[in-house]
């Protein structure tokens, strides 16, 4: 069961549990959780082949919502397959490989929809402050340098998580108790010293997640004053209104995300069932409400799959 390598132990394969303590329950929990992802599957390529074809929605955000929704398809994607064939055909092995590549696709991708939600913060803050020179400042050139940041940050920032576990031997114990890999689920199968290891995962977490949050905290402070500002109410509800969507996912990302870490590092008291749920809702729920909150705010799409959906022309 295990393959020795130059310097370290490596397992052929992990033992993904699922949801330890919901074993009878999988089967009807897999429900939801399909319907789920085939709602993102569906609304994150509705969303792209809008974009692309609709040149009335070649706006500043426009390209925003096409990259988020790329990074929907490869988060979601990444693991609801394995965790379906899990809960429905008791499918538990993942191979050493495929395990570190989820490990990196979680986070990269985690990675880059944090970032996206940063600069989606700072294209509110233009629209809003300076609404004359939105689509002068914002143009595709300037949207698609923050884009490749992000992507480029988190290939950087999440490969030496892979790297570092994959020159570290591995205990005889090869059971995850969770539906994937993630990066603290696997450095508890180690058998070494992973202090280095926890340190740039907390170094890593906090330098992304930290410094995105804190842009996107200035970003509506500043958007607020300028709001309250406005001469009527009717202005200032409309203002709050540009805003609300991008709030909503902001929310429906980050609190079931911070939850995720926070216990794997400091909450040993909270019973694994509501652990292991936030962290398969984190990279689910995101990614169907995105195009749903998205094009329910956003008038181009809805005026385009409204009618589409009940069969008349747009």
């Amino acid at each position: 069961m295990l393959a020795s390598g130059n310097s370290s132990l490596h397992p052929v394969f992990f033992i993904l549990l699922g949801i330890p303590g919901l074993e009878n329950y999988q089967f009807w929990i897999a429900l939801p959780l399909c319907a789920m992802y085939l709602v993102a599957i569906v609304g994150n390529i509705i969303a792209l082949h809008l974009v692309r074809t609709d040149h009335t929605l070649h706006e500043p955000m426009s390209p925003f919502l096409a990259m988020l929704a790329i990074t929907d398809l490869a988060l979601s994607s990444s693991t609801q397959p394995k965790i379906l064939a899990i809960l429905w055909f008791h499918a538990h092995e993942i191979e050493y490989h495929a395990c570190l590549i989820q490990v990196f696709f979680i986070h990269a991708f985690s990675s880059v929809e944090s970032g996206l939600l940063m600069a989606m913060a700072l294209d509110r803050y233009v629209a809003i402050c300076f609404p004359l020179h939105h689509s002068t400042i914002l143009t595709p050139a300037v949207v698609g340098k923050p884009g490749a940041a992000v992507m480029m940050r988190g290939l950087l920032w999440v490969s030496p998580f892979c790297f570092m576990v994959s020159r570290m031997p591995f205990c005889p114990n090869h059971i995850i108790p969770q539906s994937y890999c993630e990066h603290m689920a696997v450095l508890k199968l180690v058998c070494a010293d992973t202090r280095v290891n926890y340190a740039y995962g907390l170094f890593a977490v906090f330098s992304v997640v930290g410094s995105d949050m804190i842009v996107i905290s200035i970003s509506y402070v500043v958007i607020l004053r300028t709001v309250l500002r406005l001469p009527s109410d009717e202005a200032q509800l409309k203002a709050f209104g540009t805003c609300a969507s991008h709030i909503r996912v902001i929310l429906a990302f980050y609190i079931p995300a911070l939850f995720t870490f926070l216990t794997h590092h400091f909450g040993h008291h909270v019973p694994r069932v509501v652990h292991i749920m936030f962290a398969n809702l984190y990279l689910l729920v995101p990614p169907m409400l995105n195009p749903i909150v998205y094009g329910v705010r956003t008038k181009q799409i809805r005026d385009r799959v409204i009618p589409g959906c009940c069969g008349k022309d747009p």
